[in-house]
């Protein structure tokens, strides 16, 4: 008889998130209770692969460390399905953001085991840390510095119960260290000097933005997560009579730091592998972290260390709960955070945000009035009025460059800029949005269409830029002038199919002539070539009194 995959209880909701690291691949299984706006862990489990051992000439991923990868996330597929999850977020980080060949992996991961994965941003990857970490610990109203280091990066977070300060990412990690800089130990002395001093440099900027963004006289409290905060936690814990069942919370100051360090940097690597409390793929690589996390410690003048057991994979189910709309209260500030990067990034571009707001009105509007018809963007994920509102707020961005071909302006400004909340797919698709709302249709050659990924992913791109193609047609006056806009589908005598639109006019100040809105009527009805060229219907508009205009 076969069995019945374990579900959630009624009301409970049942998601996985998979992290791909430089060095493992952590698995996390969670239920949400929507009431009660939590979460709790049913099942976590880490594979170690090796995402970081690289080609040594061209970067590559390496076709055993692609075969690891594969491996593990086949199974983090098959064990998510087994407990019932309704959805598997993923996230890849800096193996994979860095290797030429990251993106042909994600693409075989996606079309071979079905899964879709984010291609995540050092600030974003450090976001999610920050999200796992709050919902695992009370900050209260004292500033909290979290560093997370990983394989290949480590995150350098200054933030509080409300949001996060500064989100930093440094390509320093403990697999990146080990595999270029170690080549025997125990270290020599000097080479220890040099990968301290290569270490300091390397965080100075991070540590810089961190210390601009602390309130004065304010003492924070410095959380490391992740492998090597949890090893040093177990090092420290061995030595006491009654070590803690669990590490969350664990307090480790400066000096039992400075001493785990001492004792590890003189161990051979097989003294290391003794050590029954870290396990031999951590022993391997830990040198490299400790050095990180004593320098860390030392720059940020931080007298000791909190562990949080809490990380990136709860971070990612943070986030899908934010995007659910299924958090409150604490997370509440984070829940806009797609929305506040957005307007940051317009507002440092200068644009003008009662234009932007009108276009983005009526392109939302135009998506809701033609599903099924311009746009089937239900169908293939329907994430594209999200990325069509946030391209409407920035389309115009690109004009203080060059009025001429700002869209083309837009498009780097938007592709080069740094918006949170959006996986690195999602970011490329707004600035292509935004890139194709004027002059051409996409083309092979153009670099912004090459970056989308997939067919949907296109399909989505091309039918959002139409729709704010003809919302920007009807904002070309310095003040607002629509009132609202109606959309009819219609069948031709040819069988061709149209859209016919009708345009409402605001009312008119006191003692002042109706509006005319020829001037928005006839830059509608320039666009009636690209859309029947893009979608193949016809654009029909109305005249003042309802008439169909030729």
């Amino acid at each position: 008889m076969a069995q019945i995959p374990p579900v959630a209880s009624a009301g409970l909701r049942r998601v996985a998130a998979i992290d791909i690291g430089t060095n493992s691949i952590h698995l996390l299984i969670a239920e949400v209770d929507p009431e009660l706006q939590s979460f709790s862990v049913v099942l976590a489990e880490k594979s170690t692969t090796r995402l970081g051992e690289r080609d040594p000439e061209t970067g590559d991923l390496s076709a055993a460390a692609i075969e690891r990868g594969f491996r593990t996330l086949r199974h983090c597929r098959d064990l998510a399905a087994s407990h019932g999850a309704e959805q598997i977020v993923t996230a890849a980080t800096s193996a994979v953001r860095e290797a030429p060949n990251g993106k042909d992996f994600l693409q075989a991961v996606q079309e071979q085991l079905g899964l879709e994965v984010d291609l995540v941003s050092g600030p974003e990857e450090a976001r999610l840390i920050y999200l796992g970490v709050l919902s695992g610990m009370s900050f209260g109203e004292q500033p909290h510095m979290i560093i997370d280091i990983g394989g290949g990066s480590t995150e350098l977070i200054l933030a509080d119960s409300r949001d996060s300060r500064a989100l930093t990412s440094t390509r320093i990690g403990a697999v990146r260290l080990q595999r270029d800089f170690i080549r025997e130990e125990p270290l020599p002395d000097e080479r220890r000097k040099f990968l301290q001093a290569y270490i300091q440099g390397s965080l100075e900027s991070a540590v810089a933005q961190v210390r601009a963004a602390l309130p004065a006289g304010s003492k924070p409290v410095l959380v490391g997560t992740s492998g090597t905060a949890m090893a040093l936690a177990a090092l420290a814990a061995a030595e006491e009579a009654k070590p803690p069942l669990k590490f969350q919370g664990y307090r480790l100051d400066r000096q039992k730091v400075d001493q785990i360090v001492a004792k590890l940097l003189a161990m051979t690597p097989e003294q290391r592998r003794a050590l029954s409390v870290i396990n031999e793929r951590r022993a391997e690589i830990i040198v490299p972290g400790v050095l990180i996390m004593q320098t860390a410690m030392t720059m940020l003048q931080a007298d000791a260390l909190v562990v949080c057991d809490r990380a990136l994979r709860e971070g990612l189910i943070v986030d899908w709960m934010l995007r659910q709309g299924l958090l409150g209260d604490r997370f509440s500030f984070q829940s806009s955070i797609r929305q506040r990067t957005v307007r940051h990034l317009a507002q440092s571009y200068g644009v003008d945000r009662a234009q932007a707001d009108r276009v983005a009105e009526l392109a939302v509007s135009l998506y809701d009035q033609t599903r099924g018809l311009l746009h089937h963007d239900h169908e293939y994920g329907g994430y594209g009025r999200q990325l069509l509102w946030a391209a409407a707020q920035l389309h115009t961005c690109g004009k203080h460059i060059n009025i001429a071909a700002y869209h083309k302006h837009t498009w780097y400004l938007i592709r080069y800029g740094e918006l949170l909340g959006y996986s690195q797919a999602e970011h490329l698709m707004v600035a292509a949005i935004a890139r194709y709302h004027r002059r051409g249709l996409p083309k092979k050659r153009h670099e912004s269409w090459q970056l989308i990924e997939g067919r949907d992913q296109r399909r989505t791109v091309a039918s959002m830029a139409l729709l704010l193609r003809l919302a920007a047609a009807l904002d070309r006056r310095p003040v607002p002038v629509i009132a609202g806009l109606e959309v009819v589908p219609l069948r031709d005598d040819d069988g061709v199919n149209g859209l016919l639109i009708s345009l409402r006019s605001l009312p008119p100040a006191p003692g002042e002539p109706p509006i005319d809105l020829g001037l928005e009527r006839w830059s509608l009805r320039s666009c009636a070539e690209v859309v029947l060229e893009a979608s193949g219907f016809r654009l029909r508009v109305a005249g003042p009194d309802g008439e169909m205009v030729p």
